[in-house]
């Protein structure tokens, strides 16, 4: 069948959970307790071993399956305005979020700011803490990294949501 990565992402998602669910059941009815005298027959749950384990390994092939096809598709998948592999965007996002963050610190800085004095630190010299940078740059720079991370944001998504590949599970 086909689909999207995006799909693939929601289907991926439906089979944990349903995986998850199916070894909840098994942890609460693979063992139960009775009390001495108590008809142990009347408070059995129902579980069958055998089908038990064919019903979760055939959940983990089909996730296995489908992430490893998720997978070729993010490293064979290039994002044309990008010139990058979905695979190599998933990195470039984070790092350029991390570049966003320290910029944001350092544009809002002040050019030069009092220090406030250390605790229990007596004395009458002031420190003053100067921003070694220009920060127009830093601001202009701010905006350059912000308005890169909306566009890699935006074309990923629409790759995800518009490429189909084939799924075999």
């Amino acid at each position: 069948m086909k689909m999207t990565s995006a799909q693939a992402a929601k289907l991926l998602r439906q089979l944990n959970d349903e995986l998850r669910a199916l070894q909840r059941r098994e942890t609460s009815t693979k063992t139960f307790l009775a009390s001495l005298g108590e008809d142990v027959e009347s408070v059995r749950p129902v579980y069958d071993y055998v089908s038990m384990q064919k019903e979760q390994i055939e959940l983990e092939t089909k996730i296995r399956k489908l992430k490893h096809t998720l997978n070729v598709f993010n490293t064979t998948t290039v994002i044309p305005e990008f010139e990058m592999t979905i695979d190599e965007m998933l990195v470039y996002l984070p790092q350029l979020s991390q570049r966003r963050e320290k910029l944001s610190e350092m544009k809002d800085a002040l050019p030069k700011e009092r220090e406030s004095a250390g605790y229990g630190r007596n004395s009458n010299i002031i420190d003053y803490r100067y921003a070694n940078y220009d920060i127009d740059k830093v601001n202009a720079d701010y905006i350059a990294v912000s308005n890169q991370l909306s566009m890699a944001q935006t074309a990923l998504d629409y790759i995800n949501s518009t490429k189909e590949f084939e799924v075999e599970i």
